[in-house]
């Protein structure tokens, strides 16, 4: 392996493990923000941090293509159809910038356009739901996203994915509007390999880390892996098995931004009885410290009774006296 393609793989992994943090200090703030965006700026913070998720996940597994490229278009003594020579190394690192770029882009829009047109609306839907509707609907994604990975157009997009090859042998472009175009379809073959993935992290909340190491690894196994599809059949019926167990009630999955809402809404609710519980238990207890106060009142009235009959008495005693 040559120092640059050293570089740039050793690029890559860094940016992937930055964007790991990232995702990790944020997650609370991305939850927020798919149960009601408050203004442009939470939006544009979804997007962003979204964007450093799919960095982290996808650098490793496209890590392959990128080197091919920049072999491809620095090997220009080599010839063939699809090498070229750039001679100005600023516009090299531009290209190399500009295709990866465009490959986060298109996982940018796809969060916005997940964010926008389905969690909000389907948090929305299921707000006023009952359970049963609510398993129906997050059993039924987990079901589709199962189905598809036997799909054909699961199998071309994860054999361009695999095959970085035939990627640049049916898409090559040259020049800088080449790297801009290449990479976007490299965005889109992945797009249209992993989208289940991400539906699920969008649409059941699964955006804490550990999910997102799952499907990493899936996603990883599925690129770097020659039999890859195998990796995503297999993928597939474990989410076709969990999606049917949800239908039939076998297992309770809940989204979980809403999960957290009604673990949020029961504490108040939990507070309440346990003053209640209190208060029940004071009023039990009333009755005896009522009795318990009337006997030491009735006592200590007896008392200042009989006190007060003898001052009287001693008062008495010295009027006599004194007539006397």
């Amino acid at each position: 392996m040559e120092r640059l393609q050293k570089i740039l793989l050793i690029s890559l992994v860094s940016i992937s493990a930055t964007s790991w943090l990232v995702s990790q200090a944020f997650q609370i703030e991305m939850m927020s923000v798919m149960m009601a965006p408050y203004n442009a700026l939470s939006v544009t913070l979804f997007v962003a941090v979204w964007t450093a998720g799919m960095a982290a996940m996808m650098f490793p597994a496209i890590s392959p293509i990128v080197l091919l490229y920049n072999k491809l278009i620095k090997n220009a003594s080599k010839g063939g159809p699809v090498m070229e020579e750039l001679q100005d190394k600023g516009l090299y690192s531009a290209r190399m910038v500009l295709f990866v770029g465009c490959y986060l882009l298109v996982w940018a829009l796809t969060g916005l356009a997940l964010l926008l047109s389905w969690s909000l609306p389907l948090n929305g839907a299921l707000a006023a739901a009952d359970v049963r509707t609510a398993a129906a609907v997050y059993g039924s994604i987990l079901v589709i996203a199962g189905a598809y990975q036997f799909s054909p157009l699961k199998s071309k997009c994860l054999g361009y994915c695999e095959s970085p090859m035939s990627l640049f042998m049916r898409r090559w472009r040259s020049g800088t509007a080449g790297a801009v175009t290449m990479g976007a379809y490299h965005g889109l073959y992945c797009l249209g390999c992993c989208w289940p993935y991400f539906l699920l992290m969008v649409a059941l909340g699964w955006m804490d880390i550990l999910w997102m190491a799952l499907f990493a690894g899936i996603i990883f196994g599925e690129k770097m892996w020659s039999r890859g599809i195998w990796v995503a059949r297999a993928a597939g019926v474990g989410l076709a098995i969990s999606g049917v167990m949800v239908l039939l009630g076998a297992v309770n999955i809940s989204a979980g931004h809403n999960g957290m809402i009604e673990m949020d809404q029961e504490m108040p609710g939990i507070e309440m009885q346990q003053q209640e519980d209190s208060m029940n238990d004071n009023q039990r207890a009333m009755p005896s410290g009522t009795d318990d106060d009337g006997r030491m009142s009735g006592m200590d009235m007896q008392d200042n009774d009989g006190s007060t009959e003898d001052q009287n008495d001693k008062m008495q005693g010295m009027g006599g006296m004194n007539m006397q």
